[in-house]
């Protein structure tokens, strides 16, 4: 007699044709993040799963925004999958930062700000990035330069004026992470981003923005006359 198949290989064939057809809007939520743990955990119905995971964490984007030890305390998850789905957040980031790299000229500022939300949002502690260009405007490199804890600026003028005379850059997008949520400039940041402004002006690199990060939103100093 011939055995049949368990329910959910068909389900799981049917999960990839529906994205492959209609991409991430064809699916609900849970089933994005179903269909990535069909990838890493075989043979299982991982639907029940999926669903457990999100509401641990509260949304798709916090399971996605969950670091790794955090993961792996959830049943059923094991260092597999949960290095399988920080993976996945650290791919997106990757292919933004690819995507302003390759393009000729930086003739908007959307793209970097997509990188840079999906770079820094849900990250727990603070960091700083720089996005180095050259004269003709094209995207040199983006960087990670600093990385601490909640509440400590790090934007240091020598060692970004190092990092833009290193990669030969003639402008400068800045960008750091608020961890505690709020988008509003401290004392301390509009502090920093003057003294920065002047550290390239010296070595003439032009500070173009200097942009901060906190839930999947972003505030620019330079839409706010600060820079």
């Amino acid at each position: 007699m011939k055995q049949s198949k368990p329910h959910y290989v068909g389900h799981r064939d049917r999960l990839r044709r529906r994205f492959v057809l209609g991409g991430f809007n064809s699916l609900a939520d849970y089933e994005i993040l179903e269909l990535a743990l069909t990838y890493v955990i075989p043979r299982k119905d991982v639907k029940i799963l999926a669903k457990e995971i999100i509401n641990k964490f509260g949304s798709l984007k916090q399971v996605f925004d969950a670091d790794f030890e955090d993961l792996k305390k959830v049943k059923n998850i094991s260092d597999c999958s949960a290095g399988f789905l920080l993976f996945l957040r650290k791919f997106s980031s990757l292919y933004l930062s690819l995507n302003i790299k390759e393009k000729n000229r930086l003739s908007t500022p959307k793209n970097v700000i997509d990188y840079l939300v999906s770079t820094l949002s849900g990250e727990k502690t603070e960091k700083v990035y720089a996005i180095a260009l050259d004269s003709g405007n094209r995207v040199i490199d983006c960087l990670e330069i600093e990385s601490g804890t909640v509440n400590k600026s790090f934007l240091t003028p020598r060692k970004i004026a190092e990092i833009a005379l290193k990669f030969k850059a003639v402008a400068l997008i800045v960008a750091h992470n608020h961890p505690g949520g709020t988008l509003k400039p401290s004392q301390n940041d509009i502090d920093a981003t003057a003294c920065l402004k002047q550290a390239l002006i010296s070595i003439e690199v032009s500070l173009l923005d200097h942009i901060i990060i906190s839930n999947n939103n972003y505030f620019s100093f330079k839409e706010y006359d600060l820079i």
